[in-house]
């Protein structure tokens, strides 16, 4: 294992102990969020790490690459995730979903050089994020607890359990090379965090509590996503522990 897996897994392993000696007896006032104080510990942990190695990578990710190369790099990940999509929407019986990003995939890699260039958005193909929380919620089962894990952050227990089948479903996992699976997943992680560096300034600078608001949105956009941005319209957002 490579040194970048040794400190993921250093890290993932310290935030599994400080969520564990977090559980505390405090009941939470929000009933989606049960285990708020061993959440809160495991939310500052996070983002203890983010602000020590994360953010700076990010910001260093941006200085250094022009954009042009950097949305390469975004629609060629974001190729590779569309695979994952396209199963998942087929688990969901979407048809069009399916043949849609189906289509994007042969577009984009045969066309769009390997998804460096997203030339099936400019067809007007929609990109669809679905995932086997998403899965899972389609098919009924409830979201259960909102929870925090060390370094992946916001989730709920259906999706905590739904995220090792989505580890196994991303494509880089099928790849020989451990040292290039390591690589695309750090490059993932901080592609992924540079796009949200304003956004996250912000929320930190504005937000009274920026757990409440990370939570709440979370929340909030997993409703969105299960029911394809059309939630019933009298949908209470407190209920989400108890239906999907």
């Amino acid at each position: 294992m490579n040194t970048l897996a040794r400190r993921l897994s250093l890290l993932l392993g310290l935030g599994m102990l400080l969520l564990l000696q977090a559980c505390a007896t405090v009941k939470s006032a929000d009933a989606r969020d049960p285990w708020e104080p061993m959440n809160r510990s495991v939310y500052q942990f996070n983002d203890a790490v983010d602000t020590i190695a994360i953010k700076p990578a990010a910001q260093l990710y941006v200085k250094v690459l022009p954009s042009m190369v950097r949305t390469g790099v975004s629609n060629f990940l974001g190729n590779l995730g569309d695979v994952w999509s396209m199963a998942n929407s087929a688990m969901q019986l979407k048809g069009q979903a399916t043949v849609e990003t189906f289509m994007r995939i042969n577009i984009n890699t045969f066309i769009g050089l390997a998804g460096f260039l997203d030339v099936a958005s400019e067809m007007g193909i929609e990109k669809r994020r679905e995932d086997f929380g998403q899965t899972l919620g389609h098919w009924g089962v409830a979201s259960g607890p909102y929870l925090v894990l060390p370094l992946f952050g916001p989730s709920t227990l259906r999706d905590a359990v739904a995220f090792p089948v989505d580890m196994q479903g991303n494509v880089t996992q099928r790849l020989n090379d451990e040292a290039t699976r390591y690589s695309l997943l750090a490059v993932r992680l901080v592609d992924t965090r540079s796009g949200l560096l304003k956004t996250v300034d912000v929320i930190k600078a504005a937000s009274l509590d920026p757990y409440s608001f990370v939570r709440d949105a979370y929340l909030q956009k997993r409703q969105n996503d299960i029911y394809d941005g059309n939630p019933p319209s009298r949908f209470d957002y407190s209920e989400t522990t108890s239906s999907r």
